[in-house]
């Protein structure tokens, strides 16, 4: 059965809203982004590498990780719809398209902050042909 998805998106979270025939299932994933990783970084580190450099090189790799968490989730979804406000929404493109998945995107949009409810609403508007109950 054809499986859709639509994935609100920034550094923060992830709201995967999956819909497969009737069924709905919404899932969050949270990045975890935080100062007490960077600062962990530079005292294992031990020597002096300026702090912006620390601090990009650890974001990177925890957004990575990240985005890897969010694919495995959303990698047997035929079609995939990305929104969200800020980069976080282009960088998985570049994931996905990495990952020989950037054809099943369908659309890409830029939304502000949304309630989960709204997210799925909008999933709804994006793929009429699916029957998604909101609740």
């Amino acid at each position: 059965m054809k499986k859709t998805v639509g994935l609100w998106i920034d550094h923060k979270r992830a709201v995967i809203v999956s819909v497969t025939g009737t069924e709905e299932e919404i899932k969050l994933i949270h990045s975890n982004i935080g100062e007490q990783r960077i600062e962990q970084q530079r005292r294992q580190n031990g020597r002096s590498v300026p702090s912006d450099d620390i601090r990009l090189r650890v974001l990177t790799e925890h957004l990575n990780t990240y985005y890897e968490g969010v694919i495995s989730c959303i990698r047997d979804a035929e079609s995939i719809l990305l929104f969200g406000p800020g980069e976080a929404k282009d960088e998985l493109k570049k994931c996905l398209e990495k990952d020989n998945l950037g054809e099943r995107i369908v659309g890409i949009e830029t939304a502000d902050k949304m309630t989960d409810q709204q997210i799925v609403a909008k999933v709804k508007n994006h793929f009429p042909h699916r029957s998604l109950a909101v609740g």
